[in-house]
C-alpha cells in the first residue's frame, strides 16, 4: 500500500474513533441534558411573560463571563448578551442583553420577549442586513453546582430595527456544542470546533459548517487537505477573500482514568474558498507559517479584527500544570497578526503626544533634532514580561505577570515629568492581566469589557471597561472600574449549610429577578450579588492609588478579614504591578 492510502486509513480510522466517542458521550450526556431541559424550560415559561419591548437606562451588568459582545453595525453601540458567574458555590447563568452607548458612556438594558434560553460560552456575529441582525449559535447551561451541562445547538437571530428574537429552525445544522467560533463571511456563517462535555467525558470538534443567510439552510463543510486538530477557544478571522484564518486553541485529552491532559496549540491554517461564488463552494486546509514576533502560547485570549487588513488578540492565560495544581500566568498583551503580510507582531503603545513634546524639550539638542524619528530606533524583540508573585495573608499566592510594551522604554528617562502628569503612581493606565475578556472594535477603537483572573482557588470576575484607538495606540482609557459591590466569593466549606438554597434559582438569579420586579435597577443588580462594602480607610487608599487594587483584595479575602491586612494586600498587589507604589 502506497503512502497515500496509508494516510488515508489512518484517517478513516480516526474519524471511526472520533465517532465512536462522541455516540459514548451522546449517550452518558442524554440523562443529564434531560434533566436541565426541565429547568430551562422553565425559565423559558418566566421569559414568555415578556409581552412587550422595554429598554430602560440601567447600572453596567453584573460581573459574568463567557457572554458576548459585538458592536452594532450602524449605530455607536455595543452589545451584550448572556454569560455566566460563579461565586464559589454556584453558576449563575443569563440571557439578559444590554446596550452600551459609546458617546455616552452609559449602559441600558433591552428586555425583548421570547428571547433565546439562558446561555454562556456561545457565539455571536452581527451582519448588517435590514438594519442590522445579532446571529446567535450554541452554548451551554449549567446546574447551579456546574457538575451538569447542557449544550444547546439552535440558531437564533436578533433584529436589531425592529427589536425581535427569531428562532430559526433549520435541520443539518452543527451538534451541541460551546467554546466553538463563529464569523459571518460573505453571505454565510462559518462555525469550526468546540466541544461537548458531560459529567465524565468530552470531545473536541474540528468539523467546519456553513450556515447560508439567504437560504437560511445548513450544510456541512468537507475541506480538502490536512487541517487543524479538535480543539475549543480558537481564533478565527475571515478574510476580505472570504476565507478563513484559525490560529491555536486548547483541547484535552484522557491519558488514564481520572486523568486527563490539556494541549495549548499554537499552529497556524488557512480555509480557502475555491469556488467563492458558484452554487457549491469547494474549501482547503491549508497550514500557515507566519513571520514575526508570535504570541506566547496561551488559551482564553480574545481576538477581533483590526484596522489595515489585520485581526488581533488580547490577554489570556497560561496554566503550568504541576502534580497538585495549576499555576497560571495572565496576559493583559496585545497582538496583531498581518493578513496580507501573514506576520505577527506586538503592539507597542506610543503614549500621549503631549507627554512626548514635554520629554523632549528636556533632551539635548542633537536629540532634539532627531524629531519623532523614533522608527529608526533597533525594534525590540518583543515586549518586556515581568513575572512577580503575591503571597496574601492567608497564604494565597497570585502569580501575575505584567506585560510592557517595547515602547515603554524611552518613558523611562522622564521619572518626574510623569509624576507631574500621571500623579504619584505615574504608570499608564491598563487594564490588568486577564482572560476570557469580552472584546468588540468600533471605529477603530478596541474595547475591553471584563474578564477573569485566579488567586489561588478563588476566582475574580471582571465587570471593568477599557478602551484603546488601534490607530493612534497611544494609551488606553477607563470608561468603567469596576465595582466592588458586585464582588464575592464564598468558599466550599460554607456552601453545607445553604445547600438547599443554592439548589433553586442559582442558574440565573431567577428569584431574585421575580421577587425584586417593582424595585429599581440598581437594587435587582446588588440582589444577584450581596454587596461587599469597603471600609472608609479602603477608600481613601483607593483614592490615592487610582487603582482598585483595594477593591480587588476586599473580594479575595472576603467581608471578615480586618481592613489592615486588605490594606497590606492591596499595596503588595500594586507594588507588583507599579515599581514606585505609594
Amino acid at each position: 500500500m502506497g503512502k497515500k492510502g496509508k494516510r488515508d486509513k489512518k484517517g478513516k480510522g480516526a474519524e471511526k474513533t472520533a465517532a465512536k466517542m462522541e455516540k459514548k458521550v451522546s449517550r452518558r450526556a442524554k440523562k443529564e441534558e434531560e434533566d436541565l431541559e426541565a429547568l430551562i424550560a422553565e425559565f423559558q415559561s418566566l421569559d414568555a411573560k415578556k409581552t412587550q419591548v422595554i429598554e430602560s437606562s440601567c447600572p453596567p451588568p453584573s460581573p459574568r463571563l463567557n457572554c458576548s459582545l459585538c458592536a452594532h453595525p450602524e449605530r455607536d453601540e455595543l452589545i451584550l448578551f448572556g454569560g455566566e458567574y460563579f461565586n464559589g458555590q454556584k453558576t449563575y447563568l443569563y440571557n439578559e442583553l444590554y446596550i452600551y452607548h459609546i458617546r455616552k458612556n452609559s449602559w441600558a438594558k433591552l428586555e425583548i420577549p421570547n428571547p433565546p434560553p439562558r446561555r454562556c460560552a456561545h457565539q455571536a456575529a452581527v451582519v448588517p442586513t435590514a438594519g442590522g441582525q445579532l446571529w446567535i449559535f450554541g452554548g451551554e447551561f449549567a446546574s447551579p453546582n456546574g457538575e451538569q451541562f447542557y449544550h444547546y445547538k439552535d440558531l437564533w437571530v436578533l433584529h436589531l430595527a425592529t427589536k425581535t428574537w427569531e428562532q430559526i429552525k433549520a435541520p443539518g445544522g452543527p451538534s451541541g456544542r460551546s467554546g466553538h467560533r463563529m464569523v459571518a463571511c460573505k453571505r454565510q456563517l462559518i462555525i469550526f470546533g468546540g466541544f461537548h462535555e458531560s459529567a465524565r467525558d468530552y470531545i473536541y470538534y474540528n468539523d467546519v459548517y456553513a450556515f447560508n443567510l439567504d437560504s437560511f439552510t445548513w450544510s456541512r463543510l468537507a475541506p480538502a487537505g490536512i487541517g487543524p486538530a479538535p480543539r475549543s477557544g480558537c481564533q478565527m478571522t475571515p478574510t476580505p477573500e472570504g476565507n478563513i484564518i484559525i490560529y491555536g486553541g486548547y483541547s484535552k485529552q484522557r491519558i488514564k482514568k481520572d486523568v486527563d491532559k490539556g494541549t495549548l496549540h499554537t499552529d497556524m491554517f488557512l480555509l480557502k474558498a475555491e469556488g467563492a461564488g458558484k452554487e457549491e463552494d469547494r474549501w482547503t486546509w491549508s497550514r500557515l507559517s507566519p513571520s514575526g514576533v508570535k504570541p506566547t502560547p496561551r488559551s482564553g485570549f480574545s481576538v477581533a479584527a483590526a484596522p489595515n487588513n489585520r485581526c488581533l488578540l488580547f490577554g489570556g492565560v497560561h496554566d503550568e500544570e504541576e502534580e497538585e495544581s495549576i499555576e497560571g500566568d495572565f496576559f493583559n498583551d496585545i497582538y496583531f497578526y498581518d493578513m496580507g503580510k501573514n506576520r505577527w507582531f506586538p503592539a507597542q503603545l506610543k503614549g500621549p503626544k503631549s507627554e512626548k513634546r514635554k520629554r523632549r524639550r528636556g533632551r539635548q539638542a542633537e536629540a532634539e533634532a532627531a524629531g519623532e524619528e523614533e522608527l529608526q530606533l533597533p525594534p525590540p524583540q518583543g515586549p518586556l514580561e515581568i513575572v512577580k508573585e503575591v503571597v496574601a495573608e492567608d497564604g494565597t499566592v497570585m502569580t501575575i505577570k505584567q506585560v510592557i510594551p517595547g515602547a515603554a522604554e524611552d518613558k523611562s528617562g522622564s521619572e518626574e515629568e510623569e509624576e507631574e502628569e500621571g500623579g504619584a503612581l505615574g504608570q499608564p493606565v491598563e487594564p490588568c492581566p486577564r482572560s476570557n475578556a469580552m472584546v468588540a472594535v468600533k471605529h477603530g477603537v478596541l474595547y475591553v469589557y471584563g474578564g477573569m483572573f485566579e488567586v489561588g482557588d478563588r476566582q475574580v470576575t471582571l465587570s471593568d471597561l477599557h478602551s484603546i484607538d488601534l490607530h493612534r495606540m497611544d494609551e488606553w482609557k477607563v470608561l468603567l472600574e469596576m465595582d466592588p459591590k458586585t464582588q464575592e466569593w464564598l468558599e466550599e466549606s460554607e456552601s453545607d449549610e445553604e445547600e438547599d438554597e443554592d439548589v433553586e434559582g442559582a442558574e440565573g438569579g431567577e428569584e431574585e429577578e421575580e421577587s425584586s420586579e417593582e424595585e429599581s435597577e440598581d437594587e435587582e443588580g446588588e440582589q444577584q450579588h450581596p454587596a461587599v462594602q469597603p471600609g472608609e480607610a479602603q477608600a481613601q487608599y483607593l483614592a490615592r492609588t487610582e487603582q482598585y487594587w483595594l477593591r480587588l483584595a476586599r473580594s479575595h479575602m472576603g467581608p471578615e478579614a480586618k481592613d489592615k491586612k486588605v490594606l497590606k494586600v492591596a499595596h503588595a498587589m500594586a507594588k507588583t504591578f507599579y515599581e514606585d507604589p505609594v
